[in-house]
């Protein structure tokens, strides 16, 4: 999915003044939800060692604004995620206020296999140092609420091979990561959702909105029944495409893209787009 706006994990609690009792502390606080869900690309698996996650508390340009997330370290296959589904990252009471910026610090154990079943090394020129920062619009944490952020990762753009790289050179030097993770906030909660004939198509579906900067893009692939769902869509009117990634056997009909136009998300509802034939 394109990430313009974007693994069981806890938070850790920034509230209680001293002298408080315990119900006290769980009515001034709310609950922060961090979730990763992600868009298909052509590799088997997307592998991303997340090390560290962080969330900055204060004004842009403020160093001293980063809190650290109570997050065990690990590796998370991000293609198990799709099709509405999405990794729960954090859980946890968290105190009221405004979040600016997300961070994931990533380690150097992030990979990918291809559709050749060999693994390659995923290179990440900033992710291990800085950090991979997201900005966030409009995320107010408030009293006895749960904000979630949905952290949309787009693996097609995200995986970027060397040009110069040839089969017999290095594994290590094909592949670098650069994420294009897309912010999903808790009020953001439209969708779509439908079911594509044949199943065996394993279309690529595109929702798209245009935008006064532009088209904005997600997507995600259809499951092995057919099924698909798109969430966290702001609401809007949005052309939904759909891709074959396979051609039909011989002596069947072949698969075709499908367009469809005008296709109305409203906030909180999920708009259901019935089957799509693909034949």
């Amino acid at each position: 999915m394109k990430l313009t706006r974007l693994l069981p994990f806890a938070a850790v609690a920034l509230l209680g003044l001293a002298g408080c009792s315990k119900s006290d502390d769980a009515a001034n606080t709310s609950k922060l939800e961090v979730r990763l869900m992600d868009a298909p690309g052509d590799f088997q698996r997307v592998v991303l060692d997340v090390q560290q996650i962080e969330v900055h508390l204060k004004d842009d340009g403020n160093p001293d604004g980063w809190k650290t997330l109570n997050f065990t370290p690990q590796a998370i296959n991000v293609l198990d995620y799709v099709n509405g589904r999405s990794a729960l990252l954090v859980s946890d009471d968290f105190a009221p206020g405004d979040l600016k910026e997300i961070r994931l610090i990533l380690g150097p154990n992030s990979y990918v296999v291809g559709r050749d079943g060999q693994q390659y090394d995923l290179k990440t020129p900033s992710g291990q140092t800085s950090g991979v920062k997201l900005k966030l619009d409009k995320a107010t944490l408030k009293q006895r609420e749960t904000f979630q952020l949905l952290l949309d990762f787009d693996v097609a753009k995200s995986i970027v091979e060397r040009g110069n790289w040839k089969p017999g050179n290095d594994k290590k030097e094909r592949y670098l990561l650069k994420p294009v993770i897309r912010v999903v906030a808790q009020d953001l909660r439209g969708g779509i959702s439908g079911t594509v004939a044949p199943a065996a198509a394993k279309p690529q579906i595109l929702a798209i909105r245009s935008t006064i900067l532009g088209p904005d893009t997600v997507s995600t692939s259809a499951d092995a029944s057919g099924a698909y769902q798109i969430g966290g869509l702001p609401a809007g009117t949005y052309r939904v495409e759909y891709f074959p990634s396979t051609t039909a056997p011989t002596g069947q009909p072949a698969y075709r893209t499908v367009v469809r136009t005008g296709v109305t998300v409203l906030n909180d509802q999920v708009t259901l787009l019935g089957n799509t034939s693909l034949n």
